[in-house]
């Protein structure tokens, strides 16, 4: 019995013992070789890049914008004021004046260079425009 148990145990063993790699095997062929590029390629011509912008004119540009912007945040916000007047008093102010005195604004903000505000009192807007 003993000697059953060993040679089961050795016959084990070498079946464990078989079953790694073959390490004999030859490598695997290296994958084929992309197809050769064509010879001579051509490009399309591309047009030209645009000049850039004489640095004038783009400041010259922001100098504007930021005039536009300006005159719309100071027109909006005294056409608010005007708003507000006509619904704590009742009516529209006889002119930009009446907002400072009765404490609506401290004072008339001034218009960008070049322009003016005008004040509509039959309409209650104001609106900018050149002098």
């Amino acid at each position: 019995m003993k000697y059953a148990y060993c040679l089961v145990l050795l016959v084990a063993g070498l079946a464990l013992a078989g079953c790694g790699k073959d390490e004999t095997a030859p490598p695997a062929p290296p994958p084929p070789a992309p197809p050769p590029a064509p010879a001579t390629t051509v490009e399309p011509a591309r047009p030209a890049p645009a000049p850039a912008p004489a640095r004038n004119g783009y400041v010259g540009a922001m100098v504007k914008a930021k005039q536009a912007a300006v005159k719309v945040a100071d027109v909006s916000s005294l056409n608010e004021e005007i708003q507000l007047f006509f619904a704590q008093e009742g009516h529209l102010p006889a002119d930009l004046n009446e907002l400072v005195t009765k404490q609506y604004i401290t004072q008339i903000p001034d218009a960008p260079a070049g322009m003016q505000l005008v004040y509509d009192a039959l309409h209650g807007n104001v609106h900018v425009e050149p002098q």
